[in-house]
């Protein structure tokens, strides 16, 4: 009976560990924003449609790729092509 009882903590202790972990993330995300033509090649969080997703842009401040920025931050950040968007923009070929 002991057994289960030590058993039944340490799976509990465990759920609540991992649960705990998944929580940090959608927190901080709270705080972020997703931000169009700021991210360098190859350093993107992810795409409008433009590619795949994270980390697979093929070009510096691609306009259809994010990089997850501080709430505010977006517009202010210049690049050699522009501003940041809060949206995907076209940044011609």
């Amino acid at each position: 009976m002991t057994m289960k009882m030590i058993s039944g903590a340490a799976l509990a202790g465990a759920v609540a560990t991992a649960m705990a972990t998944l929580a940090v993330p959608a927190a901080a995300a709270e705080d972020m924003e997703k931000c169009y033509g700021v991210s360098l090649k190859e350093a993107n969080d992810c795409a409008a449609g433009a590619h795949s997703c994270a980390g697979t842009s093929t070009v510096d401040y691609d306009g259809q790729s994010f990089k997850l920025v501080p709430v505010g931050t977006c517009t202010s950040m210049e690049t050699p092509l522009g501003a940041g968007s809060l949206t995907p923009i076209d940044r011609g070929a």
